[in-house]
């Protein structure tokens, strides 16, 4: 009898089904799977790698292999036919795939070669060679112990992660103005071998910092946690490209491909996706037809076009303002050389994004709009066009709008950095979900390894540990926070986060308090510290002490015109209330309203709940908090101060309060302890 649980089965076996349903359709994917099977594209992942140890698409690619098995046996048809019958687009990626699979090639099966062969091979060698079997028998031994002893070294070699940075291609040619092109020829063979799942490739801005190093290959390697290294060098002379690669393994600091390119410059696009497909090959990556079709796509087919984009990277990447605004003419020659040059466009829109971003008055929604969708006009599937969308989204405050087109993004570029660390942001700050932030917050750790300078890690780990304590992962929270302060002393907010952190381990309220007005005193402007003074002595219903604070708060908001905070109205206006402010009070009341209005966060429930509470109707306020108490993944932060919370306390003789308080804090830990199983079952923690 199985020990599979039911539900395993009955998972595995819909989605099964679905593929089967779905078998000819070689477009039916990982994405496709999930919205057939009604749930996320993330929580499929999760859910087929805990239940089978395989990826989506190995498992989609297993089910179709296993079928293309029964019909081989049983059909006449030929092997390109049956290729294209279970749902590969490739007859030759078919062949591949089923002998990594079987270990023969599709055409042995049904035709009984296999076993006459064997059958031939037994018959001649009992014919020809008659000394004793013990004889025969040892040297069998020796054979099977040689290939088991090869097959466990094979399944060793298989077991390396295919890790892989690229680091900075060195610039050969005599004119130094020739630099952004071999730079252009780096940032092709990296952007190739993003778009496969089957490999972890570093980000470019880790792998920037080595542009100059003294540093050996181990020790890179060894810093940027990777197996793998790419060196390049080259140069252009007139119309010729000069190129010289070699894939590096680092473990022996020995190169294991090295390719010497002379090619035109017309053939600049077939030389970068050669280097691509050889890399993968080298490291028996899974190329699948999807990702060969995104590395072999041309961005454009005009190379004056190419040549002012090339031009524009190395500004357009400092997402500074002289650097964006030294971009964009280039991009826009780009684009007038190629008025489909969809790379160019989606771009052109995020130097906009980038240009508008810290501005309270946005000034180029249009134009973002604008090149973000002659982006996907000509190239849908390109993950940058998306992104453009994505942040056109994030520009007008629609954030849910945003989410699909970062997600098909990863789709298309599963190893980009720019993608995760959006939806990082998004599921921090905008769209709340914990597990989600951790999650992303991790993979972003994996993939951004090292940025080009202290302070740009010191805040990627702030990041994570911010993560990993709203999610109630207090050590590795605390762990976290103490390396970005060693990256970076100076980082202003790393201190204010490990106050909270600390509070979790000691609860603490003075030490907490104390803590917080010394990183206060260190920059005034810092309102995100004051209003979090001004919550503990609320906290502490010690209402005088709450007022001095919320009252600086609430007068710098107003002569900076900043709409922040807008939550914590309510607990600004109990504390103007108690200390007889009636209708300065009610002025918060109503703005907390309008905030609540427009709320469609999971907290919604519990901000409606101390509403209510304000308002002296606790049945309510009690029916709002059990519909919180149904929701999941939210902040820790919530359970440290929830039954301190003077509004909830309002509701503490109604009969459900402490049924209600405890669902929330089981249901906390519930998913805590499920998000854990996760990230140790996916190896991010």
């Amino acid at each position: 009898m199985s020990n599979t649980p039911a539900n395993t089965s009955t998972f595995i076996e819909q989605a099964e089904a679905l593929i089967m349903n779905n078998l000819g359709n070689d477009q039916f994917g990982v994405s496709e799977l999930a919205d057939a099977m009604n749930m996320s594209r993330s929580n499929l992942l999760r859910k087929i790698k805990k239940q089978t140890q395989l990826s989506a698409s190995q498992f989609i690619r297993q089910v179709r292999l296993k079928e293309a098995m029964e019909l081989l046996k049983e059909d006449s048809s030929t092997v390109s036919e049956i290729s294209y019958q279970v749902g590969f687009g490739s007859t030759s990626y078919f062949i591949k795939c089923f002998r990594e699979q079987y270990g023969y090639p599709p055409g042995e099966v049904g035709k009984g070669a296999i076993e006459v062969e064997t059958e031939k091979v037994k018959r001649n060698y009992l014919k020809i060679y008659r000394w004793p079997i013990i004889a025969g028998t040892s040297i069998v031994l020796l054979i099977v112990a040689f290939l088991i002893f090869n097959k466990t070294v094979a399944v060793q070699k298989l077991e390396v992660e295919k890790s892989i940075a690229v680091l900075p291609f060195k610039n050969e040619s005599a004119d130094s103005t020739n630099l952004y092109f071999v730079n252009g020829l780096m940032e092709s063979a990296l952007n190739n071998l993003q778009k496969i799942e089957d490999l972890r490739v570093i980000s470019r801005t880790s792998v920037e910092k080595y542009r100059k190093t003294n540093k050996g290959i181990p020790e890179i390697a060894e810093e940027l946690h990777v197996n793998y290294l790419v060196e390049g060098s080259g140069q252009r002379v007139g119309n010729q490209v000069l190129l010289n690669v070699q894939l590096i393994n680092a473990s022996t600091d020995t190169p294991i491909w090295v390719e010497q390119y002379s090619r035109e410059v017309e053939d600049i696009f077939g030389l970068q996706n050669d280097v691509a497909k050889k890399i993968a090959d080298a490291i028996a990556a899974v190329v699948t037809p999807a990702e060969l079709e995104q590395i072999e796509k041309k961005p454009t087919e005009n190379l004056v076009a190419y040549d002012y984009f090339l031009q524009a990277l190395n500004p357009f990447y400092s997402r500074t303002t002289q650097g964006l605004e030294k971009a964009i003419p280039l991009f826009e020659k780009a684009v007038q050389q190629d008025e489909q040059f969809a790379l160019a466009y989606a771009n052109l829109a995020i130097s906009y994004y980038y240009l508008d971003i810290f501005q309270k008055q946005k000034r180029y929604t249009d134009l973002i709009n604008n090149y973000a969708d002659k982006a996907l006009l000509y190239d849908s599937k390109n993950d940058v066009s998306l992104i453009s969308k994505a942040l056109y989204y994030m520009h007008t405050e629609e954030y849910r709008l945003a989410l699909p087109h970062l997600e098909k993004a990863l789709e298309y570029n599963p190893n980009s950095a720019d993608v995760i660390q959006l939806l990082s942001r998004l599921y921090s700050i905008y769209i709340p979900n914990t597990a989600k932030y951790l999650t992303n917050a991790l993979k972003g750790a994996q993939l951004d390894v090292a940025t080009n300078d202290s302070l740009g890690q010191s805040f990627i780990y702030l990041d994570l540990s911010n993560a990993l304590a709203q999610s109630g992962f207090t050590e590795e929270a605390m762990k976290y926070v103490n390396k970005s302060l060693d990256y970076d002393p100076n980082n202003l907010y790393a201190p204010h986060l490990k106050a909270f952190i600390q509070y979790v381990v000691d609860e603490n309220l003075e030490r907490l308090k104390t803590t917080l007005k010394k990183e206060f005193e260190k920059d005034s402007t810092r309102l995100d510290i004051l209003q979090d003074i001004g919550k503990l002595y609320y906290i502490e219903e010690d209402y005088q002490g709450a007022f001095t604070y919320y009252q600086k708060f609430v007068e710098a908001r107003k002569k900076f015109n900043w709409d922040i905070y807008p939550h914590e109205d309510i607990k600004i206006g109990l504390v103007y209330q108690k200390m007889g402010f009636e209708e300065e009070a009610n002025e918060f009341l109503k703005w907390y309203s309008e905030y609540l209005a427009s709320d469609k966060s999971i907290y919604k429930g519990a901000s409606m709940a101390v509403k209510y509470a304000y308002e002296g109707k606790v049945d309510k306020g009690m029916e709002q908090l059990k519909l919180f108490a149904l929701q999941d993944n939210y902040q820790y932060w919530i359970l440290l101060f929830l039954e301190k919370d003077p509004l909830i306390k309002l509701m503490k003789s109604h009969p459900a309060y402490e049924g209600t308080i405890q669902k929330i804090n089981d249901r906390f830990w519930e998913n805590h302890a499920k998000l854990k199983k996760t990230l140790e079952d996916n190896e991010l923690i």
